[in-house]
Parts: structure tokens; sequence; C-alpha cells
């Protein structure tokens, strides 16, 4: 059986990030089968194949749906980080997205969400299943509760352990850029950064705020302190604010992020290639050219040259054999490492609104 992608959720989209394979393996390890996949976060295009699993379908048929339903999600919230991550450039990109999934589902959207390229993520859990440490700022409803943004950022930096970075929410009550002022007055060279989450019926222009709270911090001499924005974010907000903001944390666009349609299909049965219509029968490979990274899909056991004349090789591992696996799983911070590195190799010079299809 093949599990291929027929088109993208998104007319702009033109590649897709590979996740959830190590869910997969879990799910099949023990029972007869093999399986050949392209490395977790590898980038992909439609029509190509993704993995293969061999064995009797008696063994593994049952469990077709769980299959799909580790790959398309994940794959779908890991695509859209990586699009997110483009956008941001090489300023931070935090994901905020755990408070809008089933708490049961939220590490494996955060572990998505980083394999596609976020910096961190902001709950405990997820960031125990990544091996990393949780990220965030100081909530609105500490501010609420003491009243004043300057004095729960006082009560914050008082508490709260000295290597949590103090991040100050300035848009509770007052104007962000006087409140970035005086939380700055007031703790000096402790603020590592303001966070501004104005809400949309207050923004304005939010990038001329922006653009304010880092003159007025940058006149005082708190150049050190960074700007987070949050609230909302898609990738076409984040390009527009790439050169006023230091981070971005999204929620929504990352945990929400719609699924890559993965299909499960049966290409050869007995060694004879055989599929339903709309789908080209028999074990296929993929071979990638590393020198332009051109994908060509060719029947398995088939070499040919690039049209670059560079070399390819096939993308598929082999990652279990007769339901054991054949190497460790990677970390998470290898995965995204490698689905960072393709995206450059991919993207090369192409401005990020091209790359991302939104112009």
């Amino acid at each position: 059986m093949e599990v291929f992608l027929k088109s993208f959720p998104d007319t702009r989209y033109t590649w897709g990030v590979f996740a959830g394979l190590q869910e997969v393996c879990i799910l099949l390890e023990g029972r007869p089968v093999t399986i050949h996949s392209i490395p977790e976060g590898s980038l992909f295009r439609t029509n190509t194949p993704v993995m293969n699993i061999e064995g009797n379908y008696l063994d593994f048929g049952e469990l077709e749906t769980a299959v799909l339903g580790c790959l398309c999600q994940a794959s779908g919230i890991a695509t859209k980080a990586a699009r997110c991550k483009v956008a941001c450039g090489d300023k931070g990109l935090v994901s905020f997205g755990a408070r809008r999934m089933h708490p049961a589902i939220a590490p494996m959207v955060e572990r998505a969400a980083f394999i596609g390229g976020c910096d961190g993520v902001a709950t405990l859990a997820s960031a125990r299943l990544i091996d990393e440490k949780p990220v965030g700022t100081m909530p609105h409803t500490l501010i609420l509760q003491i009243g004043d943004t300057v004095e729960a950022a006082l009560a914050f930096d008082e508490i709260i352990d000295p290597g949590v970075p103090r991040i100050v929410l300035i848009d509770t009550f007052q104007d962000e850029k006087f409140e970035a002022i005086r939380v700055a007055q007031e703790l000096k060279d402790r603020l590592s950064g303001v966070r501004l989450d104005t809400p949309a019926s207050r923004r304005g222009n939010f990038r001329t705020i922006l653009k304010e709270v880092r003159w007025e911090l940058d006149t005082r001499g708190f150049d050190q302190v960074k700007l987070y924005v949050s609230g909302g974010l898609d990738t076409d907000d984040i390009i527009n604010l790439a050169d006023t903001a230091d981070a971005f944390g999204v929620g929504t666009q990352i945990s929400s992020a719609a699924t890559l349609d993965y299909s499960l299909d049966i290409v050869e049965i007995e060694g004879e290639p055989v599929a339903k219509r709309g789908k080209c029968s028999g074990r296929k490979d993929l071979l990638r050219c590393r020198r332009c990274m051109k994908d060509y899909v060719v029947p398995y056991g088939e070499h040919r040259a690039c049209d670059c004349t560079g070399e390819l090789s096939s993308v598929f591992v082999k990652v279990m054999e007769n339901g054991k696996l054949v190497s460790d799983f990677l970390s998470a911070r290898q995965i995204r490492a490698h689905c960072l590195d393709e995206v450059a190799a991919i993207q090369k010079d192409i401005p990020p609104k091209i790359f991302l299809g939104l112009v």
C-alpha cells in the first residue's frame, strides 16, 4: 500500500512537510509489516508517494484509518508551521496553539508545530514530549488581578525563577508605548521583552504601533528589549511585521491548520501492479536531485538521470522490517533541523511572499 497526496488544501501551497511517521511506527510495531518512507520532516510535492507499507493486508488493514489520522493532521500542522517560519525569516516563532486544541492531542499538535519550524512550544506536556524547555510570557490574568502592568511585572520578577525570561504583556490597560516605557524603567536590564497582543479592534496600524514602541525603547537605552507579537497572526501578517518585531506567537493558524488529505491505497498484490481507478499501479520510488531539488517518481528499482545532469538518489529509507524498527527515532530537534534544511534548499533566494504563493 502506498501513502500519497493528490492535492494540497490551499492552492497557494506547492510543498508540504511530512510528519507523523514516529506515531505510525509505534502503531504498527510488532505487526509483520515492512515500511519504507521519506524521513519525517522531509518536504514533498503532490503526486509523489511518501510511504510504502508491505505485508498481509489482514495484519494491518484494521489500522488503515488510524495510520492516515496520524499522518494527515500532523503533516498539515507541520506544513503550516514551516510556512510561518519562512514568513518569519530569522525572527523567533513560538507555538501558542495548545489552548485551541483538546488537551489530549495538544502535545501531538505542538510536536508537529516544532518539527515544522517553531522555535518553541508553550505547554509543559508538549515541551516534555520534544525534550525542550517551554517558553511563554506572563498572562493577562496576572495583570488584571493585580490591577497594574508594572506592579504585575514586579511581582512576576520577584517570584518566578531567574532563568525564565521576563517578557511582559503591555496591552492590558493602557497605551502600548507608555506601558513599555514604564515597564522598562522599572525592570531595567532584567526585562527581556514586551509582548503586544493588542486586540484587532484597537490595533489601527499595528506595524506603526510596533515601530513607535521600538523607537521609544531605543531612545531610552532599552535596545535589548525584544518585541513579541501575537493575536490571530497568519503568514501575511508575519511578513508585514517581520522587520519591526523580534518574535511571533502563532496559535490558531498553526494548531487548526488544514489537514493534508493523504490516501492509503493498494498498488501491488503478490508482485503484480494493481490499483483502483485514478491511481497509478505498482510500487514506486521517489528520486531527488540535491543540486536542483527536482523530484522524479519512477517504478521501484528504475534509475534515471536528472534533467540538470545532477545525481539522483532515493528519498525513501527503510524504517521497519517485519514489525521491527531498523533504526532509532530521531529527536524532535533533529527532525526540525532536517525540515529547515530542506526548506532552505528549495527556497534558495526566492522572497518569502513568492515562495509562499502570497503574491
